[in-house]
């Protein structure tokens, strides 16, 4: 049981006006990536959910290098996880021909990214691995012959 520096800085987005499963499509890019590929490709993508994400990745860098007193290079900074989750809708009229009216539902997500400096994690926590990690699988293929078994075939 090693005491380890906590190692993970965060930046959250919340009631950001677009659909959770647009965001999705270009967080599923990012997830894992390091700090300065992901500035990149952010720049490059040519979706309107980029912006958003964009600043809350370079939030995230300043929160490791500022807040948590890391002392962290962005160098090392590699995003551990990024999600998306669904936030109210909101709902407006639209007037429409013989006095009536339509909903237009206007939808907002929250966005989470979590950014782990890769340098400080030298420790690893014994009791944080699984009893199935800890005990290794015979992965040996034996192979079986259906043929030779008899069968339902060879029945009278």
């Amino acid at each position: 049981m090693l005491n380890k520096r906590t190692t993970e800085v965060y930046a959250l987005g919340q009631h950001i006006s677009m659909s959770a499963d647009k965001a999705r499509r270009v967080i599923d890019q990012i997830r894992g990536r390091s700090y300065e590929e992901t500035l990149m490709i952010l720049e490059l993508m040519p979706y309107r959910a980029c912006y958003p994400i964009f600043k809350l990745v370079y939030s995230a860098a300043a929160n490791a290098t500022y807040n948590r007193s890391l002392g962290s290079n962005e160098s090392n900074l590699v995003i551990s996880k990024a999600e998306v989750n669904k936030g109210t809708i909101m709902k407006r009229l639209k007037h429409r021909a013989r006095g009536r009216s339509f909903t237009i539902q206007k939808p907002t997500c929250h966005i989470t990214i979590v950014m782990k400096d890769i340098s400080l994690d030298k420790y690893i926590d014994t009791d944080s691995i699984t009893w199935s990690q800890k005990k290794k699988k015979d992965t040996t293929m034996s192979y079986y012959d259906m043929y030779s078994n008899g069968g339902t075939w060879d029945k009278k």
